[in-house]
Order: structure tokens, then C-alpha cells, then sequence
């Protein structure tokens, strides 16, 4: 098993036709993904790749496709509409690569999706990898921009608010011969869809995963509350790094939502929970993967 996606979920990719989406939704099929259908306004009827039907909405794709999925690439002005006329369509996991989205459309998003049975993951993340069993791990799915040869399939699940930090704790766990049910990159915003704990109570009740990496930053208190939830819920053995311990309060540094404003925002408060709720803390990004061993007993 895996979260969220697996080598039968059926992708759309909402900005198909431009550069960014194009790219990597050519590294997508080939990673073995089911992309079903593009959407691109005004271009309906052609084909990407001579393979991929494109449509002009989202709820056209989905009636003559089934996709459930959707990936998002298109502008950061048009990106909160994207997402609502996926919700709209009835996807059921929609994930936002796009970053620069104001923080006011994000707002409305994040309003008009309560209650819907639409899952954001995002936005300005990296997506998600559920890695397949074949060749260099692929025929699984890949959801977004992450480098799929990194990944290899096993039973170490990764949650990560860095995209670069989540490559470098899957190409440390598959360097060491272990390998990952699902990667799930939430993105750096400080309003966002899906956030660390209930990826983490995914895992948690996944029977295939059987061990977690949780990697955060500065700014918000959204570790922080998973772990707590950890502490009490999960029985799974986690190891956990937070980016950012030299940053200054204050002052951003790097994802919109990396701003200290609290107490528990803090770098070094977070990692003082952290290991308080049992989770096994790295101290540099390097050692991401052999804390989660040590932990783990392997």
C-alpha cells in the first residue's frame, strides 16, 4: 500500500501545454504516472506528446477521463482559480506546485475548499512519489517535480515542508538500501492545504509504512502540533529535522511561511519538542536517514 497515490491513480496536469508543466509532465509519463488528460483554456482537442488528450476545462477532463488527481502548474495570478475549478470538478487530490500565489487568493482557497472532498496538497511544493516496483522504481506515481530516479520503493514514508530536503532524505534512505511508500512535499507557504500531522496519521495507519521522516523549518507551529499528536498516536518510529536554526527572528528566510513570530517558531524550540514527543532529532541534514535508523533499531 501507499498514501494519497499509487500506480493506478488516474493525473491531470492543469497547465500541460506550458514550459514548466510540459517538462515535467513528460518526466511524469515516463516515470510510468497514469496522466490521463491535460487542461489547457483554448487548446481542447489537441494532444500533448501525440499521447495525452487536452481539454479545455477541468470538468471535461474529468467526465471523459475519470482522473482523480490533478497537478497544477499554471501562473501564480491564475493558480487559486486552478485549484477551485478542480474542487469543482470533483478531484479528489489536487496538488499545487505553483509558488508566488498572493496570500489572499490562498485565503479563499483555503475557505472554500472546507467541507469539500477535495485534498490540497500544496501549494508550492514539490508533489508527491509513491515509488513503483520496476526498474529504477518506476511504474509507480509521480505527482509533481520531484527527481523519481532517487526513489526506491520500501516502507519509510517522508513528509517534508523543503522539496530540496525531501530529495535529500530519499536519496540518503535508498543510498542505504532503504526505500519509501509515499513522499509527500506540503510546500513552504504559510497558508497551505494538507499539513504535517495528517500526512503523519497516514502514515501512521498505512500497513506498509513502517517508518517516518518528518522535515520541517522555522515559522509556524505546525511540527510542532504533529509531534504532539505523535507522541500520543503513533507508534511508528520518526526522525525529524528543522531547517533554519541560524535564521534571525524576524526576517524570512526562504519559503514565505519560514518567519519566526512566536516562541515556538523558533528552530531550536522546535527541535526541543520534537525529541520531547519521542522523535528522534537530526542535527544537520546529513544525517537525516541514519538518525531514522538508530531510531528505528536497523
Amino acid at each position: 500500500m501507499s498514501i494519497l497515490i499509487d500506480e493506478n491513480t488516474k493525473v491531470l496536469v492543469q497547465g500541460i501545454t506550458g514550459s514548466f508543466g510540459a517538462r515535467h509532465a513528460k518526466l511524469s509519463l515516463e516515470y510510468g504516472t497514469k496522466i490521463v488528460g491535460g487542461v489547457t483554456p483554448a487548446k481542447g482537442g489537441q494532444f500533448f506528446e501525440n499521447v495525452v488528450p487536452i481539454f479545455d476545462t477541468v470538468g471535461e477532463a474529468v467526465k471523459e477521463t475519470g482522473a482523480t488527481a490533478s497537478a497544477i502548474f499554471v501562473p501564480p495570478a491564475f493558480a487559486a482559480d486552478a485549484i477551485l475549478e478542480a474542487a469543482d470538478a470533483g478531484v479528489e487530490l489536487i496538488v499545487c506546485i505553483t509558488e508566488g500565489i498572493p496570500v489572499m487568493d490562498m485565503m479563499r482557497v483555503k475557505a472554500m475548499l472546507k467541507g469539500s472532498k477535495s485534498r490540497l496538497v500544496g501549494p508550492n511544493c514539490p508533489g508527491l512519489v509513491t515509488p513503483g516496483l520496476g526498474e529504477k522504481s518506476h511504474g509507480g506515481c509521480r505527482i509533481g517535480i520531484a527527481p523519481g530516479y532517487i526513489h526506491k520503493r520500501g516502507n519509510v514514508g517522508v513528509v517534508s515542508r523543503s522539496g530540496t530536503l525531501t530529495y535529500e532524505a530519499v536519496w540518503q534512505l535508498t543510498q542505504l538500501g532503504y526505500g519509501q511508500s509515499t513522499c509527500v512535499g506540503i510546500g513552504g507557504d504559510p497558508i497551505n492545504g494538507t499539513n504535517h500531522q495528517e500526512v503523519l496519521e497516514m502514515f501512521n495507519n498505512d500497513p506498509e509504512t513502517e517508518a517516518i521522516i518528518l522535515i520541517g523549518e522555522i515559522g509556524g507551529n505546525a511540527e510542532v502540533e504533529a509531534a504532539r499528536w505523535a507522541k500520543d498516536h503513533c507508534k511508528k518510529p520518526i526522525a525529524g529535522f528543522i531547517a533554519g536554526a541560524t535564521a534571525p527572528p524576524g526576517r524570512r528566510m526562504g519559503h514565505a511561511g519560514a518567519i519566526v513570530g512566536g516562541d515556538e517558531d523558533t528552530a531550536q524550540a522546535k527541535k526541543k519538542i520534537l525529541a520531547e514527543c519521542g522523535i528522534a532529532v537530526a542535527e544537520t541534514p546529513s544525517v537525516m536517514a541514519k538518525t531514522l535508523l538508530e531510531r528505528w533499531g536497523k
